[in-house]
């Protein structure tokens, strides 16, 4: 809207003609340009908020309470790409939510509905692209118990090729690597998504579904979780 009252931005302080006017007791003020990076920022971070009757959108800036922004077009300021993506992870958040889940698949992520809550899900050719996936793992579907790391091969099964030294120094970064992000990381309790914890504190949040939770306990975060581990 016009700025007619010459209230500065929150976030440069500058005098603008148009800005955009939250919704908070405080009707805070911020100039496009502004709102503009706050909105890639928080595009780029998944940190928008999924609301069941407003939709994918944004607070005030300043984090007031109850400033969600209603009118959801102002979002096209992020230019075709940008919204494209905005429209897109709006609709994975409302899939996670009713209990969907995406295809793994690189180049597909088509979103699906699972008419059980078995382990094997078949991505529909309809709209993705045919893969057969364990729910759990997100890995190609198998029986049993998921394995996040290959076994290691037998003597026999190692017998009749060799190995050369460039490779083996490689296998063993990339297994290394691979151990590294198993320790620093844990699946959100809530959607699987990969999440690294690089603190101290054992209150986690996951950048997707926004779910909070314990990495000591893998339960949501609670008073219990707060007074036996939260530095734990």
């Amino acid at each position: 809207m016009t700025n007619t009252r010459d209230v500065p931005c929150i976030a440069c302080t500058d005098v603008m003609e148009v800005v955009v006017v939250f919704p908070c007791s405080q009707r805070h003020v911020v100039c496009l340009d502004c709102f503009t990076r706050y909105c890639e920022t928080r595009l780029n971070e998944r940190q928008f908020v999924h609301d069941a009757v407003i939709g994918y959108s944004l607070p005030c800036a300043a984090s007031c309470d109850d400033s969600l922004i209603k009118e959801l077009h102002h979002f096209r300021v992020l230019g075709d790409e940008q919204y494209g993506r905005y429209l897109q992870y709006g609709a994975e958040e409302c899939l996670l939510r009713i209990g969907g889940l995406m295809c793994p698949s690189a180049g597909c992520g088509a979103g699906l509905l699972p008419a059980d809550g078995g382990r094997r899900v078949e991505c529909d050719r309809r709209v993705g692209c045919g893969l057969i996936f364990c729910r759990d793992c997100r890995e190609p579907y198998h029986e049993g118990v998921c394995q996040t790391l290959t076994a290691p091969p037998t003597v026999e099964a190692s017998q009749g090729f060799m190995v050369g030294e460039g490779a083996s120094v490689r296998g063993m970064w990339d297994r290394s690597s691979l151990l590294l992000i198993q320790e620093s990381t844990k699946p959100c309790p809530q959607c699987s998504v990969p999440v690294e914890k690089n603190g101290g504190c054992m209150h986690m949040q996951c950048p997707l579904c926004r779910a909070e939770w314990c990495w000591s306990c893998e339960r949501p975060w609670s008073r219990e979780c707060m007074e036996n581990h939260w530095f734990a």
